[in-house]
């Protein structure tokens, strides 16, 4: 059987990613964060204070990833870190004020970045694509696959 990447949900989502991530990097470049740290964000806007094996669980990605993150986010003055009052051997992890100020900003760029990379799609075939998108996720993850 040959493979035909044009037909593979695997190398199509790859490459929606990688659109995604190229016009957030754009938008996100300008207020001072990387799509990456993305992530990182939106769950400590949600709730600060989450230890890095917080962000591990709810981020699903590699230990060494989230390590690299939070030192790039650190030294660009998005996050702090100070020790976990119950637990001596974790850091609870805070915004900044600067990153707190770019929350509604940052957060307009990825749904400005979305509205790009859909624009010639209509309504309810957005809805679709984000449903089938979320069935797929739930169906790698119940399979223990890396969702």
């Amino acid at each position: 059987m040959a493979f035909n990447r044009m037909e593979s949900a695997t190398y199509l989502a790859s490459l929606l990613a990688k659109s995604f991530s190229r016009a957030l990097h754009e938008r996100g470049q300008k207020l001072g964060f990387a799509p990456g740290q993305f992530p990182v964000l939106l769950e400590l806007w949600a709730e600060e204070g989450l230890t890095q094996k917080q962000l591990l669980d709810r981020l699903d990605i590699e230990q060494a990833t989230m390590a690299n993150t939070l030192g790039r986010m650190e030294r660009d003055g998005l996050i702090v870190r100070r020790k976990h009052p119950q637990d001596r051997r974790s850091q609870q992890i805070f915004l900044t004020e600067r990153a707190r100020e770019i929350e509604a900003a940052a957060k307009e760029a990825a749904v400005a970045a979305d509205q790009s990379l859909l624009s010639g799609l209509r309504q309810f075939e957005r809805e679709l694509m984000l449903e089938y998108m979320r069935m797929a996720l739930a169906h790698a993850a119940r399979d223990g696959g890396t969702a």
